[in-house]
């Protein structure tokens, strides 16, 4: 469809575009690309009624005219008896597939882009680059010196720049980061985004397209709220993320209490006006309206963004010290090129944002303004962001495609193969019997009695049994010999095989088209089947709806942009600032002095995407290869599993298993040199016992000779002692024997010289007497003894020899 553009001029002057003549052009402008009637519809009723037939196939409520259509006869359905409620397949897929994406879990890094925080990271990063290269100094002078020269932890310190590079990524974290973190979590939580998670996923999966809004007020602060897709309105795009559109804007219907506060500048005679005109929209701006549902206190507004561009004028005098003085003009300011007084002028255009809002069908702008709080991204002024965030990840030419509607076909195949299967069942009759009554009346019981056919019936129902003849009463062969037989009707049961093989075979078109197979949603689980090839067959399912994720998270990452920048409005204008610092405090009180000059940073916001089912089996993988290797240690599996990044996880897992070969090398290393030291120490051990047995050996003989010389010694001392006695004793002998001796000598000298005194005395004697005799004439005497000087026998001198 090919609409004119309505659109005014935007090379028109800031003040011609804050008119309100402005506003209205552009709203009707709006207004006439989505709602002009052309060949009976409008751009907007379209979006409107195809957005709204995927809901009703994804709640499996589509319309059953259709159905009927096909199966009716000229219109006539007074021979069909069926059940026409839709058969509720694609209902199955898209939970399968909303549910487990929003199960998906991520975590949001704010990483901060300022130059204030570059100059802290790059800090960082220098004071760990001196600590790596002066580790060895660094040792030394703690070593010698007991001086810690190091400005880190020395134990945390990389190795090289490639474990510098992965400590920054996994473990360095600013203050100031971690506070816009929490402070993200903070308003997420705050407006229960989770459940507006789910919202958009179910429309990027039912309708191809998903939406958000996020807006901020005084009174409530930062708010996000969902937008559903099929009140948007947008200008022409053929991009997927919405970034060219220059406006965006959605149709609510609100009742005439909220339109007063919304807008309390209006007055009874334009109230009025609004609900009298206001009938306009009932089939141009909804073709589902119902007359029943019809409330006369609703309107239907459109409210929309207009993006477009300012001047920022100014004019530059120059003063009369040479500085240059600045003031601030409006965009006509345009001084003559020979003015006096050294003016000058300075421009510079940047985008701007006006929100707008028309009642539809009356004319009646209710607001056009310029945007307060722009978010405008601190690294680039001149660019601000729409309060809306739009993603279609299959649009092609402004067509937009989705999950559900490549699969409508095939479920109205399976609706109308179900409808077929009931009708085959309507007309489908259980098996019978026939009952030959001649043959019957030809039976006999003998007992008077013929069998009748009821009491035939009961006993083959009851037993199964049935009585025949073979031949009649006249001997001729009986053709009714068997009187009961089964009917069998089996004339149904190969349509219903037919049918039910056509019902799955359109199941199965449906799986192949969406990517969905049995192990994703579990039906059929083949129970020869490994696990792991079930997860990796889920896995792969996974693949084929990686875009309806990826668009969710583009959304997410844009909210989460939009709030970094609606924290420094917050932070700066709100009333609310120091209640939303305490709550933020409240969780993470370290970061109160960071969160006051939170405005003042730019961050770049990032999501951490939990692994899905076949990434972690894959990391797993190799986490336990590298285990049964011996490449990592326990410790570093449980760091790996803990990092939700599958690349950073394989790096570490690199790096950790390089320090561990390194390790590895280094320690057979030292057990060689162990090895090596403990064998030359048992060398050294063995000659050293060698030498220790010799020198024992030496010591023993040593001691043996110095006993047998002390024996020898004490012998010869006692030897001294025995010969030093002996002769001392032979000495004594000698002594008295010479003492004897000389005594004997002395005794016999004495002796003689008694002897020789006495014979001398006995002569004198004698001399005398014989002087005596001569002088007295005396007779001569007799000398001789009277037998005293006579040895007897026992008497021996050899006693006295020396011995």
């Amino acid at each position: 469809m090919i609409v004119k553009s309505y659109f005014p001029s935007q090379v028109v002057s800031d003040l011609e575009k804050m008119s309100y003549d402005y506003g209205l052009k552009v709203a009707k402008a709006i207004e006439a690309e989505w709602f002009h009637t052309e060949r009976g519809t409008n751009r907007y009723t379209t979006n409107h009624n195809n957005f709204h037939n995927l809901k009703l196939y994804a709640r499996g409520e589509q319309s059953i005219q259709k159905y009927k259509d096909e199966l009716s006869i000229n219109g006539d359905l007074s021979y069909l008896n069926l059940d026409w409620k839709p058969v509720p397949i694609i209902p199955k897929f898209v939970d399968i597939v909303v549910n487990g994406i929003a199960e998906r879990t991520y975590d949001i890094k704010a990483y901060s882009q300022d130059p204030y925080g570059v100059e802290k990271r790059t800090e960082y990063m220098d004071s760990i680059i001196k600590d790596m290269q002066t580790r060895e100094f660094n040792d030394m002078v703690q070593e010698n010196f007991n001086m810690n020269l190091y400005k880190n932890d020395k134990d945390k310190l990389p190795e090289n720049m490639e474990e510098l590079q992965l400590h920054m990524q996994l473990n360095y974290k600013q203050a100031v980061e971690i506070a816009e973190e929490q402070a993200l979590k903070t308003l997420f939580e705050g407006n229960r985004y989770e459940l507006t998670k789910k919202q958009f996923y179910y429309d990027l999966t039912v309708l191809g397209i998903g939406a958000v809004k996020t807006s901020f007020n005084t009174s409530e602060g930062v708010t996000i709220d969902y937008v559903d897709p099929a009140d948007l309105v947008y200008s022409y795009t053929e991009s997927p993320y919405f970034d060219d559109i220059y406006y965006v804007g959605e149709v609510k219907t609100i009742p005439i209490n909220e339109l007063i506060k919304q807008f309390p500048h209006l007055d009874q005679n334009e109230l009025e006006e609004i609900v009298q005109n206001k009938s306009y929209h009932k089939t141009k701006y909804n073709q589902g309206y119902n007359r029943h549902e019809h409330d006369i206190n609703k309107v239907q507004i459109l409210y929309f963004n207009y993006k477009t561009y300012m001047n920022e004028t100014y004019k530059v005098k120059e003063t009369g010290t040479g500085a240059d003085k600045v003031l601030s003009k409006d965009d006509t300011f345009n001084p003559p090129q020979d003015m006096e007084g050294g003016f000058g002028k300075l421009q510079k255009s940047v985008e701007c944002l006006y929100e707008g809002a028309l009642v539809l069908g009356t004319g009646k702008l209710l607001k056009w303004e310029m945007a307060k709080n722009m978010m405008r991204p601190k690294s680039d002024y001149t660019k601000c962001k729409m309060n809306y965030s739009l993603v279609a990840p299959r649009m092609y030419r402004g067509r937009i495609e989705s999950l559900v509607q490549r699969i409508t076909g095939f479920a109205d195949m399976i609706q109308l193969t179900h409808l077929k299967l009931q009708q085959v069942l309507s007309r489908m009759v259980p098996d019978g019997v026939y009952l030959d009554a001649d043959g019957l009346a030809e039976i006999d019981l003998g007992n008077g009695t013929n069998y009748n056919p009821q009491e035939a019936l009961n006993m083959f129902f009851q037993t199964g049994s049935v009585i025949g003849r073979s031949f009649t009463s006249e001997g001729d062969m009986n053709p009714g010999k068997v009187p009961i037989q089964e009917i069998q009707s089996s004339n149904g049961g190969a349509k219903m095989q037919s049918l039910i093989q056509t019902y799955n075979y359109y199941m199965q078109m449906i799986r192949d088209t969406t990517g969905l197979n049995e192990a994703r949603d579990g039906s059929t689980p083949d129970k020869n089947a490994l696990v792991g090839v079930q997860k990796l067959a889920a896995a792969n399912s996974n693949t084929a709806t990686r875009h309806i994720l990826q668009a969710g998270l583009f959304l997410t990452s844009e909210v989460a942009e939009q709030l970094s920048l609606r924290i420094s409005d917050i932070l700066e204008y709100s009333p609310t600032a120091d209640a939303f610092i305490q709550q933020i405090g409240n969780h993470n009180v370290a970061t109160l002095k960071e969160m006051s000059e939170l405005h003042l940073y730019d961050f770049g916001i990032f999501l951490e995407l939990t692994p899905d089912e076949e990434e972690k089996a894959q990391l797993e993988n190799n986490i336990q290869m590298a285990l049964q290797q011996q490449l990592i240690e326990l410790a570093d599996a449980i760091d790996l599993r803990e990092i939700k990044n599958i690349k950073l996880a394989n790096q570490l897992l690199k790096m950790r298993r390089a320090k561990k070969l390194e390790k590895d090398q280094a320690q057979q290393q030292q057990n060689i040199q162990a090895q090596a030291q403990a064998n030359q120490q048992s060398a050294q051990a063995a000659a050293q016992s060698d030498m220790q047995k010799e020198q024992a050996k030496s010591q023993l003989d040593i001691a043996l000779l110095q006993t047998q010389a002390q024996i020898e010694a004490q012998k010869m001392q006692q030897e001294v002692i025995y010969k030093k006695e002996l002769m001392e004793f032979e000495f004594q002998m000698n002594m008295q024997l010479k003492q004897l001796e000389t005594e004997t000598i002395k005794e016999r000298e004495k002796q003689k010289e008694d002897r020789k005194d006495e014979r001398t005395k006995i002569q004198a004697s004698q001399q005398s007497e014989m002087i005596d005799q001569r002088n007295n004439q005396k007779p001569p005497k007799n000398f001789e003894s009277a037998g005293n000087d006579i040895l007897g026998s026992g008497f021996d001198l050899g006693s006295f020899d020396p011995r």
